[in-house]
């Protein structure tokens, strides 16, 4: 597909981009809340600040868009201009990704990752997949 902006408008676009509270992150948040289990936000205490914290249960959850982290789907594909900035970039934040999640995983934190095309088959794909990575989860009281 051939990209209908200039550059400048393209990267005044992409600068304005958010790394919190973005959509996919609130969908997470708000079906998280809604099936009962509480979370921290943003711990910058944690490697990689991690979106979602869920202390109790000793886990965190990373939204991922597929774009900026790399996913192979469709959502994730390249862009073909500017790939001289673009492939080093993604690759950098795919490695950063790397290095996050074994710091969180040898400090004992089960670290489980939601990517932004998963959202599209709902909630309860989402709630599934946390309860497959921390065992059977409670809602907290």
């Amino acid at each position: 597909m051939v990209d209908r902006l200039r550059g400048e408008q393209r990267s005044r676009i992409m600068a304005r981009v958010g790394q919190k509270n973005t959509a996919p992150e609130l969908f997470v948040r708000h079906a998280l809340h809604a099936a009962g289990l509480r979370f921290r936000l943003h711990r910058r205490d944690l490697p990689g600040s991690p979106d979602l914290v869920l202390p109790k249960h000793r886990m965190v959850v990373l939204v991922h868009g597929c774009f900026w982290h790399g996913h192979n789907c469709p959502r994730g594909r390249r862009p073909r201009s500017n790939v001289e900035f673009w492939t080093p970039k993604l690759k950098r934040n795919m490695e950063r990704d790397q290095v996050v999640r074994t710091k969180l995983e040898a400090l004992g934190w089960r670290v489980v990752i939601v990517w932004e095309c998963a959202l599209e088959e709902g909630v309860q794909l989402v709630l599934s997949q946390l309860h497959v990575s921390a065992g059977a989860i409670e809602p907290e009281r």
